[in-house]
């Protein structure tokens, strides 16, 4: 019979694939719970950083700002778009975009909690957000 699960702050880990300029932890995961068809998890960026380019493959990727104001930089049609957020925002990323997370004018480290449609934590790093 399965049971409900509980993750605390102290046992998320870090030991998920990772992006230059953010840390992210797994709450949610195969290793921490078993879970088989899905990932939540939270993602860190210091104030001044940018995170390098990125996709979730086929990943659909549901985000939460927590804290800080991040901003979600992606390309459509050729032309840089830019979402800035503040605590209390979602963002929906479909599969397989390539984005950029920045706190780069932030003044407060930006936390985010992630959800994706896949156990799979997928990420593809880029070295730009051109294809």
């Amino acid at each position: 019979m399965s049971k409900l699960r509980k993750v605390t702050p102290e046992y998320a880990t870090p030991d998920t694939l990772q992006t230059s300029g953010m840390v992210r932890r797994a709450g949610v995961s195969a290793s921490t719970v078993g879970a088989s068809k899905i990932w939540m998890g939270e993602s860190h960026m210091a104030p001044g950083t940018v995170s390098g380019a990125h996709h979730h493959g086929e990943n659909e990727t549901s985000i939460y700002v927590l804290s800080g104001k991040p901003v979600f930089i992606f390309m459509t049609d050729g032309v840089e778009e830019r979402l800035e957020t503040k605590p209390g925002d979602y963002v929906y990323v479909p599969p397989f975009v390539p984005h950029i997370e920045s706190n780069e004018l932030g003044e407060e480290e930006a936390v985010v909690i992630v959800a994706r449609s896949s156990q799979e934590a997928i990420v593809e790093n880029l070295h730009s957000l051109e294809p």
